[in-house]
Formats: C-alpha cells, sequence, structure tokens
C-alpha cells in the first residue's frame, strides 16, 4: 500500500473527522483519487515522536482555491490557520483534497523507515475484512 505522509496535528484532525480536506500546493495526482493510503502521520517540526501509521484515508479529488477569499471561508473544512506556514500565501497555489473515507486504527505503528517526501511505499497497511 502507499503511503501519504501529513503532519501532526494535521493527520489527527483528519483521522478524528476533524478536517475534510487536505491542502497542498500542487492537485492531487489523479492516480490517487478513489485509491486508499495508508495515513502516515510525521511530527513536523515540534513533534516528539517518529513518524506513524495511524489509519488509512481516501480521497475523491481535488479543487484549487482561486483567492484568499475562498481559502477563508474554506477553513472549518481544511482547518489551516492563516498564520501558519501552510496557510495561504498570494504566490503559491493552493488545493484541496477532497476526503471521502478514513479509517482509524486502533492503534497506530511504524512506518517505514525510508519514507517518501510525500508519498510513501511499501506500507504494510490494511484495514481488516468486513470493516
Amino acid at each position: 500500500m502507499i503511503g501519504i505522509n501529513i503532519q501532526s496535528p494535521f493527520a489527527e484532525l483528519l483521522i478524528n473527522l476533524d478536517k475534510c480536506v487536505e491542502t497542498r500546493t500542487y492537485p492531487l495526482p489523479q492516480k490517487y483519487e478513489g485509491e486508499e493510503l495508508a495515513l502516515i502521520e510525521t511530527p513536523g517540526k515540534n513533534g516528539k515522536f517518529k513518524a506513524r501509521i495511524i489509519g488509512t484515508i481516501t480521497f475523491s479529488h481535488s479543487f484549487k482555491y482561486d483567492n484568499v477569499g475562498e481559502w477563508i471561508s474554506d477553513y472549518n473544512r481544511h482547518r489551516v490557520e492563516q498564520d501558519s506556514d501552510f496557510g495561504w500565501k498570494e504566490n503559491k497555489d493552493k488545493y484541496g483534497w477532497v476526503v471521502s473515507q478514513i479509517y482509524k486504527f486502533e492503534e497506530p505503528f511504524p512506518a517505514p523507515e525510508n519514507k517518501g517526501i510525500v508519498f510513501t511505499n511499501n506500507c504494510n497497511a490494511t484495514v481488516p475484512t468486513g470493516v
């Protein structure tokens, strides 16, 4: 399974259904639309833990925010504070990746040691049968 790296606290917001749009500066690659991905929570600058797989996530599609007004009005879905490193920047495109499904593992488990910048190959993560 392919995994996607998402920093804390955004990974936790996603897995707990408090966030339903992941934001990036590029659209969701089409090959990942509708594909179940391992959700790898990474510690970011302030985290005190090693990257871990906390569940799976599926994105249905992505869309582009055309202006800061759209970005601000969609805060309740993306949950990114404007003054954060991931807030709106006039000189950068901003896309929303729409979450269609989340599965939270009862216990996280370690992510592969060799993680990609965004997507990671060979994540040994599967949803139990019948879920």
